[in-house]
């Protein structure tokens, strides 16, 4: 797995975003994408990531005298996981929280931009609730959420199909307390 520095930096995760669920890219095919992100940038986020293990070469080609390479992103990779997390210093997560907040808000930006983006039409949803779980029950609700996303990750892309961005966020009311032991 990545560490967090890697795979929540603002370049690096529009990088991977664009990358997601999608067919193979080129530099210059993302750089098409990400226009704002300068072309030096560019390449040096996206060797960060390769030699992370993040993104991988999957096809190289001659093109007027350089090498051309297409990536994709290694899923299994590009994860934060229980154990890296459990590493990470309260500063830590509110650096990659705030990089994870400020990348919500600039594909939404980025959405609100195109001519034709109709929030009511495009099926936008941005909602909040409260529940009351027991840990199991908390756990189980992740799990739940999780296989519903994941179980449509391998969805083909075809006509009738519109690639969506699900993001998910969750944050106690309050910190946990523990019965004392």
């Amino acid at each position: 797995m990545a560490t967090a520095d890697v795979l929540l930096h603002p370049v690096r995760m529009r990088i991977l975003q664009a990358l997601f669920d999608a067919d193979p890219l080129t530099t210059g095919q993302l750089r098409d994408r990400l226009p704002d992100i300068p072309p030096a940038t560019m390449y040096r986020h996206v060797a960060v990531l390769v030699d992370a293990g993040v993104l991988e070469v999957v096809d190289e080609r001659r093109v007027r005298g350089t090498i051309e390479r297409s990536y994709r992103v290694r899923k299994e990779q590009a994860v934060v996981d229980a154990t890296a997390r459990a590493t990470m210093t309260r500063d830590d997560h509110r650096r990659a929280y705030t990089t994870f907040a400020a990348s919500l808000i600039g594909d939404f930006d980025r959405y609100l931009a195109s001519d034709d983006a109709d929030p009511n039409r495009d099926g936008v949803v941005y909602r909040q609730a409260a529940v009351w779980l027991t840990d199991e029950e908390f756990t189980a609700m992740v799990d739940e959420i999780e296989h519903a996303v994941v179980s449509r990750t391998g969805n083909i892309r075809d006509g009738g199909r519109t690639r969506r961005v699900v993001n998910l966020v969750v944050i106690p009311d309050a910190p946990t307390r523990r019965p004392n032991t």
